[in-house]
């Protein structure tokens, strides 16, 4: 179906885009995913190009933008390569609106110029070994000097996108116990320089897929915090972090609308050209309903993520809708992946061909962000269903 979301200065974004993936990205990315992350220049490249910084105010050396559609269009773009910019996603897209919202006119000018060039990439450290969707029970805890000049921060974390490369870590932490009136309350965010002593990066996590994206434990012992690296006030953590959710969840619907239409594509492409008992396999009638179905569900999918993306843009994107958003963009895009592979027979379970990379890759879509059964649990509430 038409799409009328995108403007022409969108359509030149895509073009240089395409022409950067398919020239510096395509042939080097089976070498990213053996180091298991890009070269850190690579990040300096994108800053170069604009794409870490559009929603970073021109003062701070960004492109101004304050619509989330250039970040859907580079998502739509690796996405049809098959490829990532290793975390760009969660630096600009997860990360860079709690510095915007809630950093004060210092940390700005200290953080975003580096965040825009590519100088400072990032990651948020939220997950713990016993902690994964439950973050009221976080137990990393940073206690304040008695002058109150910095933060003394201990404790652990895992499944750290990022964490290898970056430079600054968004840490939550405990700064204070939680009440019972409120198991969330106590919760702070610091940003963290990743050369503080005490700061440690351990395992490179390994992963079934999204190999190029490095993932790792860290660990923080006694590590001193600034209190200037406070972000916004303290123990108001937990509302900071749901108020980006609808964004982070908006980008992960994108993400599996966009993997679905790429399935469908690889699979078509792939069908056309493979001879089966001396005919196309896009000449058997299961072949084409197979498709028919697929290409039907991937549009489906993306005129949900598009609606999301205009409602997120006009302010109005709620929690619930997020979830749904995210809960059933990614849900088809397993399906329809998984059918397109099929279509490939035993070429499809081969990783020099695009649809295994994207099987492997969009399986975790429906674990962050909150997992696809927390999606249930929110939309469930938002219906008014009886029950704890």
């Amino acid at each position: 179906m038409r799409r009328a979301i995108f403007t022409e200065e969108h359509e030149a974004y895509r073009a240089m885009l395409r022409e950067f993936i398919a020239k510096e990205v395509v042939p080097v990315y089976p070498e990213w995913e053996q180091l298991g992350h890009p070269p850190k220049e690579f990040y300096r490249r994108l800053g170069e190009l604009g794409v870490l910084g559009l929603q970073i105010p021109e003062e701070y050396g960004g492109g101004g933008e304050p619509s989330f559609s250039y970040a859907a269009v580079t998502i739509e773009e690796t996405s049809r390569a098959a490829v990532t910019f290793g975390t760009w996603s969660v630096h600009s897209t997860v990360n860079l609106p709690y510095i915007l919202r809630f950093a004060d006119a210092g940390q700005k000018a200290r953080w975003l110029p580096g965040m825009a060039s590519g100088e400072l990439m990032t990651c948020i450290a939220m997950t713990e070994p016993g902690t994964g969707s439950d973050l009221a029970n976080i137990q990393t805890r940073a206690e304040r000097s008695a002058d109150g000049s910095y933060y003394t921060l201990n404790g652990a974390k895992t499944f750290i996108t990022g964490g290898v490369l970056a430079d600054l870590a968004l840490v939550v932490c405990r700064t204070s116990p939680a009440t019972p009136e409120d198991r969330r309350a106590g919760l702070s965010l610091l940003v963290v320089d990743t050369r503080s002593e005490g700061y440690a990066v351990g395992r490179k996590l390994e992963k079934i897929g999204l190999f190029a994206n490095d993932t790792a434990e860290l660990s923080f012992t006694d590590v001193r915090v600034p209190a200037e690296n406070l972000l916004g006030e303290e123990g108001r953590g937990f509302s900071y972090l749901t108020h980006n959710l609808p964004q982070e969840r908006l980008s992960i619907a994108l993400g599996g609308a966009a993997a679905a239409e790429s399935a469908v594509r690889f699979a078509t492409d792939y069908v056309n050209q493979r001879l089966v008992f001396g005919r196309p396999v896009a000449g058997f009638q299961n072949t084409k309903f197979v498709l028919a179905e697929c290409d039907t569900e991937a549009t489906a999918a993306r005129l949900m993520a598009d609606r999301a993306l205009e409602l997120h843009d006009q302010g109005e994107l709620g929690v619930a809708d997020a979830a749904r958003a995210k809960l059933f963009c990614t849900e088809t895009a397993g399906r329809v992946i998984d059918r397109c592979l099929q279509l490939h027979g035993g070429y499809g379970y081969m990783r020099e061909y695009p649809i295994a990379r994207l099987y492997a890759d969009t399986r975790v879509s429906r674990i962050f962000g909150g997992t696809n059964e927390v999606m249930k649990t929110i939309i469930a509430k938002s219906l008014g269903l009886a029950g704890r």
